[in-house]
């Protein structure tokens, strides 16, 4: 089927060609429109049966089938959807399945033991309860679709996706949109990003669907006739077989897997044929410049970087307008606004250092159950994540860190973000983070926690040379004034860096900004 005259939306191109692939799920077996496409109408017919008008429903699940499957049958049926970290613990999956009000929770064996424990302390019923393999508890997945119709389910109408925020800096809240009571192919299923349908184009999810972003891409990616293939646990290399197997097109990533695909030796690099990609879209974490233009100059003008929050709004950049402004994250996207706010809530002009602040045009949100938090966040019909940043005179937006995450030392803000890439170029680091510790005299001192490469020794030895490394690269008073080793950096598998968990051993420090 031509992608440029492909019908509009997943349900009427599976019903006009059903044999066509559209999916490669991560043990390689391919799924067609027409199987994906009962698959999803049963589950609207089970969870129908199980009591859910419009209501939610939760999945811990890790990337394949059922999940394209819960999100299909949630957006056709007027449901939401509410994608859960798979590596939260038993509290946290409580917490947003309690919070959420899901009536039926969805997950995998993978989880068994998290799931199970959360469940009990949500309080669902164990006949809500479904299991993609084996969970004590859990009544069979297939119990969930056994006997149900394959038919196009009565009373389609939009549901939506209830994604909780990352819970890097808190709890997390969910973030809910009024359903808009419009048919599913009435949503702007368009290109996204640039990114149109036409011929020979493949999607590869290589990060969690739990992630806002990566639900989004994959789920647009479906929509205007992208087949996708899909990886379940990221591996570098892997990742360039795929591309180079199945001649992948676009895709989604953080900057961490950019670092970790440099760090692979240039001889297994040359061994994959990357060509083929169009749209690297990169997001969720500042990306260093030294590694940005690394991949530019690697994989081409496919790279490309945004901004956005899962609230809504954002900012875009391609590999040309970025060349021509290293740091850029871009312009706001046409249906998105962009503001730089002072601590008062007055507009900055081009240049000044402020909180950045989004606007959506196609609708606004609340955090579910968090009126306080919602209007927290809000300056009028903008919203903040807490980001800090300014806009040039061509209103191309600039990133400087997190404004929770800025270090004040005597007086002088530091931005993590500046010290870590600057840890980054040296071969030794894998991953890296700076932060602020306790300090009697100036506050607070910079602190550097890093992840070493495969083939250095963690030692004195190497912190003191990785310290070294700051030598004619940032300011003296930049420089961290000591240097952990952690095994694994805690980053969620989104890209996230949960700071606060390095840095809480160090003790309190100043009271933290919103």
């Amino acid at each position: 089927m031509s992608g440029a005259t492909a019908p509009n939306g997943f349900w009427a191109q599976a019903a006009a060609d059903p044999e066509r692939t559209v999916l490669v799920a991560p043990d390689g077996e391919e799924w067609s429109a027409g199987r994906l496409l009962a698959a999803a109408n049963r589950m609207v017919h089970g969870l129908r049966a199980a009591g859910l008008g419009r209501d939610a429903f939760a999945v811990v699940l890790p990337n394949g089938a059922e999940f394209f499957t819960a999100h299909l049958a949630a957006t056709q049926a007027g449901f939401y959807l509410v994608p859960v970290n798979h590596h939260f613990v038993a509290a946290e999956i409580a917490w947003i399945v309690a919070g959420s009000g899901a009536k039926v929770l969805i997950a995998h064996e993978r989880f068994a033991g998290a799931v199970g424990a959360a469940a009990d302390e949500a309080g669902l019923a164990s006949s809500h309860r479904y299991a993609v393999g084996t969970v004590p508890g859990f009544r069979p997945y297939a119990e969930l679709l056994a006997g149900q119709p394959e038919s196009e389910p009565a009373d389609r109408t939009l549901g939506w996706v209830m994604n909780y925020t990352s819970g890097t800096t808190g709890r997390p809240r969910g973030i809910r949109r009024p359903l808009p009571g419009r048919l599913p192919e009435e949503s702007p299923l368009g290109g996204y990003l640039g990114i149109r349908p036409f011929d020979a184009n493949a999607h590869l999810v290589c990060s969690p669907l739990h992630h806002t972003a990566v639900l989004q891409f994959a789920a647009a990616a479906l929509h205007i006739g992208h087949p996708l293939v899909v990886m379940d646990t990221w591996a570098p290399e892997e990742m360039l077989r795929l591309i180079d197997t199945y001649a992948c097109t676009h895709t989604h990533m953080v900057p961490t897997q950019f670092h970790r695909l440099l760090a692979l030796p240039e001889e297994t690099r040359a061994r994959y044929d990357v060509s083929s990609m169009r749209h690297a879209v990169h997001g969720a974490a500042p990306c260093p410049e030294h590694v940005k233009r690394a991949m530019i100059a690697w994989w081409g003008g496919c790279v490309e970087g945004y901004y956005a929050a899962g609230e809504g709004g954002g900012a875009f950049a391609t590999a040309e307008e970025w060349l021509k402004r290293p740091g850029t994250v871009g312009r706001a996207w046409p249906i998105s606004e962009l503001a730089i706010l002072d601590d008062d809530g007055h507009p900055l002009p081009p240049g000044e250092l402020g909180t950045v602040y989004l606007k959506m045009n196609t609708g606004g949100f609340q955090y579910h159950k968090d009126a306080a938090k919602t209007a927290k966040s809000r300056v009028g019909d903008f919203f903040t994540a807490g980001d800090l940043g300014h806009l040039d005179e061509d209103g191309c937006l600039y990133l400087r860190d997190r404004k929770i995450d800025m270090i004040i030392s005597g007086g002088v803000n530091l931005y993590p973000a500046e010290i870590e890439a600057a840890l980054l170029s040296h071969p030794a680091v894998a991953d890296a983070a700076a932060f602020g510790v306790p300090h009697t005299d100036r506050g607070e001192e910079v602190r550097a926690v890093v992840e070493t490469a495969e083939g250095y020794e963690e030692g004195p030895a190497l912190a003191e040379e990785i310290l070294a490394h700051y030598a004619g690269r940032l300011a003296g008073f930049k420089h961290p004034k000591s240097l952990d080793f952690v095994a694994v950096m805690p980053r969620d598998p989104d890209g996230k860096l949960y700071k606060r968990r390095l840095r809480d051993p160090y003790g309190e420090g100043r009271e933290r900004p919103l």
